[in-house]
């Protein structure tokens, strides 16, 4: 299940970005957390209340300001980085159904081999092997480091804390985006990326702030003894 997430996040979010900005695709990508903290609720019954279900809404919403369905501007590629999305949604809740027996390195090893199977299988309906200058293959040697020790790092702390405290952080992978975005590829954003993405991020922020407040609410409850639970998110 976690690799075939894998594969169509991927999938999609390759396609995506080869038709979008850089941007875009990474401000659609920040309603993963509001996903995965969904999915979290829904699947594994963590305690998730009305005002994280709202800052859940608002996200979504900010999501389609980005998207433009119906609108100019509108592309369907935004709709792949949506599937994106998803997809990994669903390796990030399979990531914590795996048993802690498992190693990480092993988990993330498995992974990036069954993903370089993948792309292998693709070569041929995609137009075969094209080959690379020494440039290109150490761009992408460096790339396929710099994944590996993301995977493993995203894996132990999926694995071992609350998802829907962890995945806010991710946020700021929408900073580096726009950043490259403009100085590499010249891409400026435009205003409905820029409402979307700051509607996505503060309804994220939200979403964290109340999951601090619970977690210290739960933490004095616990102190102070059984009759005393906390009160509602």
């Amino acid at each position: 299940m976690r690799v075939a997430g894998e594969a169509g996040a991927t999938v999609s979010f390759l396609v995506a970005l080869a038709h979008l900005p850089i941007a875009n695709v990474s401000a659609v990508l920040q309603a993963l957390p509001l996903a995965v903290t969904m999915g979290a609720a829904l699947f594994f019954n963590e305690g998730v209340g009305w005002r994280r279900w709202l800052a859940i809404a608002v996200g979504f919403a900010g999501v389609l300001v980005i998207v433009r369905p119906g609108f100019e501007g509108f592309s369907v590629y935004s709709l792949l980085a949506l599937t994106s999305v998803a997809c990994c949604a669903v390796r990030d809740l399979a990531t914590r159904r795996i048993p802690q027996a498992i190693p990480t390195l092993l988990v993330s090893t498995a992974t990036a081999l069954a993903m370089t199977v993948l792309g292998a299988a693709l070569l041929a309906p995609m137009g075969g092997w094209t080959p690379m200058s020494g440039k290109a293959t150490a761009l992408l040697a460096l790339a396929a480091v710099l994944v590996l020790i993301g995977y493993q790092f995203i894996i132990m702390a999926m694995r071992s804390g609350d998802i829907s405290f962890i995945a806010p952080f991710r946020y700021t992978a929408l900073l580096w985006s726009i950043l490259l975005g403009l100085v590499i590829f010249g891409d400026v954003p435009d205003l409905p990326m820029i409402v979307g993405a700051a509607i996505i991020v503060g309804s994220g922020l939200y979403a964290l702030y109340r999951e601090r407040i619970v977690g210290r609410r739960q933490t004095a409850a616990e102190s102070a003894g059984p009759d005393m639970a906390p009160d509602g998110i």
